[in-house]
């Protein structure tokens, strides 16, 4: 039986009352509610008997449930949003495969039925065991190299996915990188100094022709989704943005990105990009062709994160200082 207190209520990045959002978008009147229905859910197809309601994370159209049991913590993953159903019940059997292929994830424990995501009450739900960890530190290189190497594993796992085309993934771009890079320096860099979007134009030019290979990839490769612990990469989590890209675009965006969790936004230092690459490379070493255009979507990435007008935690700086070098 559930604990009668109710569970803790937190928002994980957005600046909304937990308690208006719970019922607003989830349909429980309070934490008690969520907690019992939870219970009742887990029992019901997964034959999990919850000693506590503990935690309940909300996002967009996610929510988060920590909860006890007899053979230790789980964690009750829900969506109420439709169309994000067929992407979620995709990327459990993905977590799964790559668990089974000794990739560091978050595997879906599977309902007595053997569904790994279940869709009841007009929401679809997934369980997974409470991985211990703490999330990646980019203060530790250590840290930082593992996560390169792992990242460089996870893409080979990745390429290998017999299952890859049934991702009902984000539409993404099909057209060369050139053209692609192009039209976004034409729509959406105004902001940016001329230098940088010249230097940017004139790299891009100069580049080798794309032939970089499209895979499926995690896509959201940074400290909020990687948990370390003691000194290894413990998970990668959160596949809700997998999609088909290039492995590099990826490998530039988690360089850039590597740092972010849920509030303000930063770059990392330099330093740390590189320790990054370099852990990366170690796994899987660069032709030269692909180190050239890693350069160029480095600076890519980092120039699309700098906002237009305030920037408050570097962005712009960051970016601009890759400049100096070209």
């Amino acid at each position: 039986m559930v604990e009668s207190h109710a569970p803790v209520l937190e928002m994980l990045w957005e600046a909304q009352d937990p308690h208006h959002t719970l019922d607003g978008r989830f349909g429980f009147s309070d934490g008690q509610a969520a907690g019992r229905w939870v219970a009742d859910t887990l029992d019901k197809h997964w034959g999990v008997r919850i000693d506590s309601s503990e935690r309940i994370v909300m996002s967009g159209g996610n929510a988060l449930a920590w909860v006890g049991t007899p053979s230790g913590r789980l964690l009750a993953k829900w969506s109420v949003v439709p169309e994000r159903f067929p992407h979620l019940a995709e990327t459990a059997r993905l977590t799964s495969w790559l668990h089974g292929r000794g990739l560091p994830v978050s595997a879906p424990v599977p309902a007595r039925d053997g569904r790994l995501q279940v869709e009841v009450d007009r929401v679809s739900i997934g369980v997974q065991r409470e991985i211990v960890g703490d999330l990646l530190d980019t203060a530790d290189l250590d840290q930082v190299r593992a996560a390169g190497v792992v990242l460089a594993r996870l893409q080979a796992a990745l390429a290998a996915y017999p299952d890859a085309d049934q991702i009902p993934a984000p539409v993404v771009p099909a057209k060369p990188l050139k053209a692609w890079i192009g039209d976004w320096l034409d729509s959406c860099a105004d902001h940016l100094p001329v230098a940088a979007r010249d230097t940017l134009r004139r790299l891009v030019a100069s580049a080798p022709p794309d032939r970089l290979p499209r895979q499926l990839v995690h896509f959201d490769f940074r400290s909020a989704n990687i948990l370390c612990n003691r000194g290894e990469i413990a998970a990668i989590i959160d596949f809700e943005e997998a999609r088909h890209e290039h492995r590099l675009v990826e490998l530039a965006r988690a360089a850039v990105l590597l740092g972010t969790r849920y509030h303000n936004w930063g770059p990392v230092p330099a330093e740390v990009r590189a320790e990054f690459l370099t852990g990366y490379e170690s796994e899987r070493p660069l032709s030269p062709a692909e180190a050239g255009w890693l350069d160029i979507l480095l600076l890519w990435q980092g120039l699309a994160m700098v906002p237009p007008g305030d920037d408050p935690t570097g962005w712009g700086p960051s970016a601009l200082s890759q400049l100096t070098s070209r």
